[in-house]
């Protein structure tokens, strides 16, 4: 059993990091009659991978490097969309090419024409870019119809989707949004290493200078209980501030602060500065993970409309991952709280670990440098 539990938490340790900002592309449908004028926004980066669009492999795309793969990125991404009216298909047609800046990189666009038979009622959408080569990439929809706006996020398990030209229902995108914050909490390692650097510590307490375990679950379970909560009220405030559009960070910088943040929270496990008020950390640091949370909601380009919505629910959906993630860790490292195993090696280690990670993410994030392959 104490093998079983020790595989699960290594596992949270070893996952194979990535970049805090996950695959998304960006999809803007306005419905007029029986046309479909559309916008896509695809990430270079993405479509470096699949299409080798770096040709001279320095690292940097160029402009002219897009152009001469134009085609081919037209082609690659039009088979990989399909839309329908009422069972008919209506073809799409690219228009024009332009390259925009995101949060997290350069995109390209592709704005497009589709041509249905008659008038759209209900438009059936099948979505298959990237997920062949990764199967975490989603694409978020917003379309606009009759000045009602419809979002919905295609995965590979959602990858054909239907809108009926009508009201669109509130509950429905509730959900996906609450989806959206439960599945960006759970791939943010970021976010998730730091979450583990402040709970470490919970089950033990600092006693002449070493780590000694609780004698019960109830100081665990108020310490874990402190943490989490400066943390989700301090991410929620900054979350509404930046969907809202009153503050507004650099990217870079939120990124590099984050970094930071996992890097001093590991650290403060091997030499503790502050103690039990790692609360205190908690609520500091989580006021930048929430401008973190809050490039994908303001990436959707979404309408006034659909801004609170989208907050409750995405906030929500991240409230869950998090919750999910504790209730998942608590009573694993309390059973273990007593052993050398969790006291050497998975607090002071994994918090090293944790640190020599983190600090790569900084160096990379704050001098725009690549040098880890994750």
């Amino acid at each position: 059993m104490k093998r079983l539990l020790l595989l699960g938490l290594l596992c949270l340790f070893s996952l194979t990091a990535q970049a805090h900002k996950p695959s998304d592309s960006y999809l803007n449908f306005i419905v007029e009659g029986k046309t479909i004028n559309g916008q896509w926004d695809i990430a270079l980066r993405d479509l470096d991978f699949a299409l080798g669009l770096d040709a001279n492999g320095d690292a940097a795309i160029t402009w002219g490097e897009v152009k001469a793969k134009q085609l081919d990125i037209d082609a690659y991404a039009m088979a990989r969309l399909n839309l329908q009216s009422d069972g008919q298909s209506c073809p799409a047609t690219v228009t024009d090419h332009l390259v925009d800046d995101h949060t997290d990189g350069a995109y390209v666009v592709l704005r497009f024409q589709a041509q249905c038979a008659q008038p759209i009622k209900l438009l059936q959408t099948r979505y298959g870019l990237f997920f062949d080569i990764d199967p975490q990439h989603k694409g978020l929809l917003q379309l606009q119809y009759q000045g009602v706006s419809t979002t919905a996020i295609f995965s590979p398990e959602k990858a054909t989707q239907q809108f009926s030209l009508t009201t669109p229902s509130r509950v429905t995108q509730f959900v996906d949004y609450a989806r959206e914050g439960v599945w960006h909490i759970w791939i943010g390692y970021d976010h998730i290493l730091f979450l583990l650097a402040l709970l470490l510590p919970a089950v033990v307490i600092r006693q002449r200078k070493q780590w000694q375990a609780v004698d019960a679950f109830k100081p665990a379970f108020w310490s874990v209980l402190k943490i989490v909560t400066a943390f989700t009220l301090a991410h929620s405030i900054t979350l509404t501030l930046a969907t809202l559009g009153v503050i507004s960070l650099p990217s870079r910088w939120v990124e590099s602060i984050i970094a930071a943040s996992v890097v001093i929270a590991a650290l403060n496990n091997i030499y503790p500065l502050f103690r039990e008020r790692r609360w205190m950390m908690a609520f500091v640091f989580g006021l930048i993970h929430g401008f973190g949370f809050a490039t994908v909601l303001s990436d959707l380009g979404l309408p006034k409309s659909a801004l609170a919505l989208a907050l409750v629910g995405f906030n929500v959906g991240v409230e869950a991952g998090q919750l999910a993630i504790v209730a998942a860790f608590l009573p694993v490292a309390f059973y273990l709280r007593h052993t050398m195993l969790y006291r050497k090696i998975i607090l002071l280690g994994g918090s090293a670990l944790i640190a020599l990670l983190a600090a790569g993410w900084l160096a990379e994030r704050a001098f725009n440098l690549k040098f880890l392959p994750f």
